[in-house]
């Protein structure tokens, strides 16, 4: 389980259910826990500072890699 947050402001994004290790991509929307991001369009945002953490894609979020930071280990 990790817990994602943002990386200027350090709000807390979403948590979510990682499988396998590797670089997190994609966040898919079944293995979302809670999520606390605000959407505007197909932009996903922080809560508190708007910082565009990825866009909607349909049934995944594409994440921006400088944009958030990770707490939390591989299942």
């Amino acid at each position: 389980m990790f817990t994602l947050k943002c990386a200027k402001c350090k709000a807390k994004l979403m948590r979510y259910r990682k499988i396998g290790k590797g670089k997190l991509i994609r966040c898919y929307k079944e293995r979302i826990v809670e999520d606390y991001t605000a959407k505007e369009g197909i932009n996903v945002l922080c809560p508190r500072c708007g910082n565009v953490f990825g866009t909607d894609e349909g049934s995944f979020i594409k994440v921006k890699s400088n944009s958030f930071t990770v707490r939390g280990s591989y299942e």
